[in-house]
């Protein structure tokens, strides 16, 4: 029987008790009640159920015990047992009294049913609970037993593997050995042959030296001559390029000498012009504001001369002196602009 078993049969056992326990009680309270109540005085007659109740804790805890007790495999010597039986006899004298006094029999053979089925269930309840505690211990050694079992022959498998390991092991370093002697020889044999064909090397390097040697000077010779025809060659180029260079900046001096007396001229021709009678287009005003500031003229002359407001005219002539210091901070001559 497995312990899921075991388990569930003590489930049965532990409802079914408290079931019967549960029962007997509440017909115990319903049956002893009236016969207390019926012997005790007036005025008191309210405190009736307290026996019955009295009595029937005491099952309940003889019951719970019992089942703790047998549950841990204890024992709790005679007195457990006087309160069992002395409870039991109680519950079934109280239930029996009333019918008894009657000469009832068969109320006293009813009413004893259910303080007999309490006695006998507690007692058989308890050796249940025992029988399943020792089922239960049983079960516990036969697991622990095969824990044991499982154990040892788990410890067996990993000294077997551990042996394999080590047997394994050893045949790697025997391996090894074999292969590191193995690559000593093939080393030396390997060396003897780097060492021959190195002084064949050697040998045949020297050759290609001398060869290499002989073609370098040959090539030195030749380099030379061509290294000087190179160099007559760039000289030539050389000069030919400074006259094209010295041609280019003769006419670009030429050009920038008439640019600059068309520009002179033009600016004599608009200063020469006098105040105008009329405002002068833009492109021809900006010259000759231009004009007059390149001759020093006020912004207020500029501004006569040509026919635009003085603020306008004062503008251009900061807009002149910016491009000015532009043209400075960057290495260039200031020009005349428009």
């Amino acid at each position: 029987m497995d312990e899921q078993t075991l388990r569930q049969a003590e489930r049965v056992l532990s409802v079914g008790t408290w079931l019967i326990v549960a029962g007997a009680i509440v017909f115990s309270v319903l049956t002893v009640t009236p016969l207390v109540r019926s012997v005790t005085p007036d005025g008191w007659k309210w405190t009736a159920p307290i026996l019955p109740i009295v009595v029937d804790a005491a099952v309940v805890i003889v019951v719970r015990l019992d089942a703790a007790l047998a549950r841990v495999g204890g024992r709790a010597g005679r007195w457990p047992v006087l309160l069992r039986w002395m409870t039991g006899l109680m519950t079934l004298g109280l239930n029996c009294a009333g019918s008894a006094l009657k000469e009832d029999w068969v109320g006293v053979a009813v009413h004893a049913v259910a303080p007999l089925l309490l006695i006998v269930s507690s007692e058989a309840g308890l050796a249940y609970r025992k029988a399943l505690a020792a089922a239960f211990a049983r079960r516990k050694a036969e697991q622990a037993a095969e824990q044991a079992a499982r154990e040892r022959r788990e410890r067996e498998r990993e000294q077997s593997e551990r042996d394999r390991e080590q047997q394994r092991i050893d045949a790697e370093q025997a391996r090894a050995r074999e292969e590191r002697e193995h690559a000593a020889r093939m080393a030396r044999e390997e060396r003897e042959h780097q060492a021959r064909l190195a002084r064949e090397h050697d040998e045949r390097e020297r050759e290609r030296e001398e060869r290499q040697r002989e073609h370098e000077r040959r090539e030195r010779e030749q380099s030379e001559r061509e290294r000087e025809r190179d160099r007559q060659r760039r000289e030539e180029e050389a000069r030919e390029r400074d006259r094209r260079e010295a041609a280019e900046r003769t006419r670009r001096q030429q050009a920038e000498h008439a640019r600059r007396e068309e520009a002179d001229r033009r600016r004599r021709a608009l200063l020469a012009a006098g105040p105008a009678e009329e405002k002068q287009d833009e492109d021809i005003a900006r010259e000759t504001v231009a004009a007059a500031h390149a001759a020093g003229l006020s912004t207020r002359q500029a501004a006569e001369l040509c026919g635009w407001s003085l603020g306008w005219v004062t503008t251009r002539y900061q807009e002149l002196r910016q491009a000015a210091g532009q043209a400075e901070r960057e290495g260039e001559p200031a020009g005349v602009t428009a």
